[in-house]
């Protein structure tokens, strides 16, 4: 049974705001201070409540999540069932005409919010948006997910404005497209949800509408050693989403030629001062580790029986 424990700071409206912000945390209640700050500094923005689905974390959610006083926030407890399965839940609880999804680890630029809302309004034949996303550079796992995060989101942009490209670190989707009820996220797909998401709007043919001037910082708090090891794990859990993609017949994974070309401009981008060589090559060491995993992962899958 879903536990729920709602608190709102402001006197409700009978209008509902123009987006809901929904956060999925999982154990990670110390980066959500950071994402929440930089929702109450946003600037010229329009109404917005902020829903944080707790998926079965072992703490509850600590005083200062309840303690903000500059916006309507829920806080929603469920038992543990998965990042998609938790931000489902928060699309039943919101009232906004807009969803969008950002991580614990996201920071909002702050007019991030005021320039979707003027991309949204301005763009009425599209009903995704993906927001530009940037790395910290303070360190450099930082600076190596900078770097990746400019080569893909340049190599996937396409010439119409749009991208090939989802990262729910910044995505937002318009709700009179959304089954409320059904949610927007296959709760099978434990890793790799938003590229799964991808494919089913690829496969509408659709694609989100690229707002390079909403920018949202993606904060990665983990150690390189410590995201080696996630990225061992989500190789892993990665697979059977990767299956499911399969079976539709969409196209996600760049080609070998694409990848090549990538290395080729990541190489160039870490000339940068801000970013520097040992960025790239943490990035081509953590992308290798990913990619052999996943290749055995597919061998083992295909040796058992089970659909590759």
């Amino acid at each position: 049974m879903v536990q729920q424990d709602e608190s709102s700071n402001q006197a409700p409206t009978t209008r509902p705001p123009m987006f809901s912000i929904i956060v999925a945390v999982y154990n990670d209640w110390a980066m959500l201070e950071g994402c929440l700050q930089s929702l109450a500094r946003q600037t010229d923005a329009p109404g917005f409540e902020v829903i944080i689905v707790d998926d079965g974390s072992t703490e509850t959610a600590p005083e200062f999540v309840r303690a903000s006083s500059d916006y309507p926030l829920a806080v929603i407890r469920q038992p543990h069932e998965g990042i998609p399965s938790a931000r489902n839940r928060g699309i039943r609880t919101s009232q906004g005409t807009v969803l969008l999804f950002v991580d614990a680890d996201s920071r909002l630029r702050a007019n991030c919010l005021a320039v979707l809302r003027s991309t949204i309004a301005n763009s009425p034949q599209h009903d995704c948006f993906q927001l530009r996303l940037v790395g910290n550079c303070s360190n450099v796992v930082g600076r190596a997910e900078e770097l990746r995060l400019i080569t893909f989101q340049d190599h996937m942009l396409q010439a119409d404005g749009r991208i090939r490209y989802l990262n729910t670190a910044g995505f937002a989707i318009r709700r009179a497209l959304v089954d409320v009820e059904t949610g927007v996220f296959d709760p099978a797909a434990l890793r790799a949800e938003d590229t799964l998401l991808l494919a089913n709007l690829m496969q509408r043919g659709e694609l989100p509408w690229f707002v390079p001037d909403a920018i949202v910082e993606h904060a990665i708090p983990l150690s390189l050693m410590g995201c080696l090891r996630k990225d061992i794990r989500s190789a892993y859990l990665e697979g059977r989403t990767y299956d499911i993609i399969a079976s539709k017949g969409v196209r996600i994974r760049v080609t070998h030629r694409e990848r090549l070309q990538m290395l080729a401009s990541m190489w160039k981008s870490a000339g940068q001062p801000s970013i520097g060589r040992s960025a790239w090559f943490v990035l081509v060491m953590r992308q290798a580790l990913q990619r052999t995993i996943s290749f055995a992962n597919q061998r083992l899958r295909a040796g058992s029986g089970t659909p590759a």
